[in-house]
């Protein structure tokens, strides 16, 4: 696989390292790899990271670091609806882990895993800062709150009608 941004993102590349002081494009880090997850597939790989860092005059594990800590980024293959559903405390306070547990079964997969049609992708996250509407997960830009049984039908089901 060659890895190369096409020229109109290198020049986006370049105007983000410009908005930092010289010897600081570290600093363009997150959104660089935004724009990498974006073009390159859904995901990180090993040496889409590596270019980034070329790009950026930085050592790959700084890349590594930073890809692997923050849940918006993704190191594998992803399905083309991704559920990033809370579990810290408000949210398993209200019926997260049954919400979790609901989709795995729901979809057959685990946390971390993508439908063999690969249409959907359960993560765990952790807060999302929506805690008063709690359970509530991520799709996409937007957050589904206060998740039911039936509610994850009904979303699981406008995602299949969305891809059709």
């Amino acid at each position: 696989m060659s890895v190369l941004f096409s020229k109109n993102s290198l020049d986006k590349v370049a105007e983000i390292i410009s908005r930092y002081p010289e010897g600081k494009q570290k600093s363009a880090l997150l959104p660089v790899l935004h724009m990498a997850q974006d073009e390159f597939g859904g995901w990180l790989d090993v040496p889409v990271m590596d270019y980034v860092a070329t790009l950026l005059n930085i050592e790959p594990i700084e890349v590594y670091e930073v890809a692997s800590f923050y849940s918006m980024y993704n190191l594998k293959p992803v399905g083309k609806y991704m559920f990033e559903v809370c579990h810290t405390g408000p949210c398993m306070v209200s019926g997260s882990d049954s919400i979790i547990d609901y989709i795995k079964q729901k979809l057959n997969i685990g946390v971390g895993e993508t439908t063999t049609d690969g249409m959907f992708t359960l993560k765990t996250v952790e807060c999302l800062g929506a805690c008063g509407y709690a359970p509530m997960m991520q799709l996409g830009k937007h957050y589904r709150e206060h998740l039911t049984k039936a509610k994850v039908d009904s979303i699981i089901e406008e995602c299949r009608a969305k891809a059709n």
